[in-house]
């Protein structure tokens, strides 16, 4: 059934980008949430794209209040959107502030349970292609991905200009978050409404973790897109009806 966005009370997406990328990813999504008249917000997370805070000195609770400190300026709810390693972040910002938050959106991102962490899930994804491509830097305590693994891991149904840009954009991130566990509980996190979209097609976090993290915190609502990792460069137009029908629902 098509919606009819037009309809559609004005929402505010802010938008969480994944490992190594930043606000750039949703360069394409953001016109079009907009153009259906709402407020898009695509941000860089601390030591991340055009964020210069130096990247040692980056922690997963200093990330977590930069994202809730923003949505404390904004009046009336938001829903959150996360892609790929940085699901951690949302969820814990909607611990903090469940009274801010509308709504949940995981998009191929990781749905980590109270108590445990990123690593731990990210470990058990036998069949994605990133980590021998991982460059750890032990001064900055820090890792970056290799860029000859970008195509075929991150982006292999997009056009070739994106991997021409990664090559130019994609940067370290810390190390910190993905092993620090998650602090949940039901009575905030666990009140808010979560949805997840599955990237079927997906070689860095692949449909077997993806399938294991919503099964183990179910979402009031599975949608799948048969793409890479990232939908948001190679079907814009679909994430975004996707985005709009959990926003209606």
């Amino acid at each position: 059934m098509l919606l009819n966005h037009e309809n559609i009370k004005m929402k505010t997406f802010i938008l969480i980008h994944g490992s190594w990328h930043s606000a750039w990813n949703w360069h394409k999504v953001v016109p079009v949430l907009e153009s259906k008249g709402h407020k898009a917000m695509a941000i860089d997370l601390p030591g991340m794209g055009r964020d210069k805070t130096p990247i040692q000195n980056v922690t997963f609770e200093t990330t977590v209040k930069n994202i809730c400190d923003l949505i404390d300026t904004i009046e009336g709810k938001v829903i959150l959107i996360g892609h790929s390693k940085n699901g951690i972040m949302i969820s814990q910002v909607a611990e903090y502030r469940p009274e801010k938050i509308e709504k949940l959106i995981y998009l191929a991102a990781y749905l980590i349970p109270n108590g445990k962490t990123q690593t731990e899930y990210s470990s058990q994804d036998i069949y994605g292609v990133l980590k021998p491509f991982v460059t750890r830097y032990p001064e900055t305590n820090s890792h970056t991905l290799q860029e000859e693994i970008y195509k075929e891991g991150l982006y292999h149904d997009c056009e070739d200009y994106i991997t021409e840009l990664a090559k130019i954009l994609l940067s370290q991130e810390p190390v910190e978050s993905g092993i620090t566990p998650l602090k949940l509980t039901d009575r905030n996190y666990g009140r808010i409404r979560r949805f997840y979209i599955e990237c079927t097609e997906d070689k860095a976090v692949t449909p077997f973790i993806q399938q294991k993290m919503y099964q183990e915190t179910p979402c009031e609502k599975v949608h799948k897109m048969n793409t890479s990792h990232s939908p948001f460069f190679s079907k814009p137009q679909e994430l975004c009806d996707i985005f709009l029908e959990i926003a209606t629902s």
